[in-house]
């Protein structure tokens, strides 16, 4: 075998950078939980002043800061000694209410990572791995992750998108947010549509009893409920809208979804259908948006589809042809893609 060392070498580079993602997605988690992000926020600090600042011992900090700034999320003054955050580091790491909040991103990888044994052992097998047996970091990390997009996009953007969706809520209609994990997006929906009722159900009890404390602190536990229910038989009737957010493709049976969220709709009902962003074909998601949706699919979506009656698989990356037909054949007669990010599309579903 002849080997080309240019894209040997080319290859180990890559190897090089992945082998270091891995420990820094690590480093990342660690640094959110202890704060030391934030505290580089008022200005550059040695080791010793962030351990200080942060309550912690100074030769981890050191070594925590050495790989931060190796990997380029803190900048390093040789004169100094001190690290500090440049804007975009502090915008993106240490600012929870800025749409590029990316630390949760890192606790999903990570957590989702305790999962390898338990999911090595389903390729065997074919089962799968529910939602609710990952580690307790998987579901804050997904909340971490997923709000600041929904805080950006989802009533400044994908709502106006629907037709006469907004209109409607606000002038006070009935929601159904299926899915709703820690209720994130029910809350937002809540706190911009005031004379709207919002009713969020998801399969994970206790995702369902944090969602209702994040509405008491929230300020709209007076016009938000959550129920611990299933996407195929969640209750309630004559809904003016439904939402599913980045949950549809988890689903064992999306299409009997589909069903029985076209049967509690009202007849002029919407229904939206958030996605990560995948296109139809293989070959044009081959690339970093999808590296990392195919990776998290394969340890996340697609072993709790497999853990639910059906066990569909969509999978990730399904793509606007695989979700218009799952969409269709629960009975809805239109269906388009209402809008896009570079992380999402937005599909409207009407009966």
């Amino acid at each position: 075998m002849a080997l080309d060392m240019q894209k040997l070498d080319a290859f180990m580079g890559r190897f090089v950078g992945d082998l270091g993602a891995a420990f820094h997605a690590g480093m990342v988690v660690i640094g959110e939980h202890l704060g030391l992000y934030k505290g580089l926020v008022d200005g550059a600090k040695t080791s010793a002043e962030l351990a200080a600042k942060c309550g912690c011992d100074e030769r981890y900090v050191r070594e925590w800061l050495a790989s931060q700034a190796a990997g380029g999320y803190v900048e390093y003054d040789p004169k100094t000694r001190k690290f500090g955050l440049s804007e975009e580091q502090a915008f993106t790491l240490a600012t929870e209410g800025s749409p590029a909040y990316i630390p949760g991103a890192f606790e999903v990888a990570t957590s989702a990572l305790r999962a390898v044994p338990e999911i090595t052992e389903r390729f065997r097998s074919g089962k799968g791995l529910g939602w609710h047996e990952h580690h307790h970091g998987l579901f804050h990390g997904t909340e971490k992750f997923f709000r600041p997009g929904y805080a950006a996009n989802l009533v400044q953007g994908w709502i106006p998108a629907l037709e006469g969706v907004k209109e409607r809520l606000e002038a006070g209609a009935k929601v159904a947010d299926v899915g709703c994990g820690h209720g994130a997006s029910t809350v937002i929906m809540a706190q911009a549509f005031p004379r709207s009722r919002f009713h969020g159900f998801d399969f994970h009890g206790p995702s369902i009893e944090w969602a209702r404390k994040q509405a008491d602190k929230a300020g709209v536990a007076d016009r938000v409920t959550f129920e611990a229910a299933p996407a195929k038989s969640f209750p309630g009737k004559d809904y003016d809208f439904v939402s599913v957010f980045d949950c549809l493709h988890d689903m064992g049976d999306p299409i009997g979804a589909s069903r029985h969220v076209l049967e509690s709709l009202r007849p002029d009902g919407t229904w939206m259908i958030v996605e990560p962003f995948a296109n139809d074909r293989l070959e044009d998601n081959l690339n970093p948006v999808g590296r990392i949706f195919y990776g998290a699919s394969t340890l996340i979506c697609t072993p709790a589809s497999r853990a639910q009656e059906v066990g569909m698989c969509l999978g990730a990356q399904a793509g606007e042809a695989r979700v218009r037909q799952v969409v269709t054949d629960g009975g809805f007669k239109r269906f388009r893609r209402a809008t896009e990010t570079p992380f999402n599309l937005i599909y409207e579903a009407r009966p």
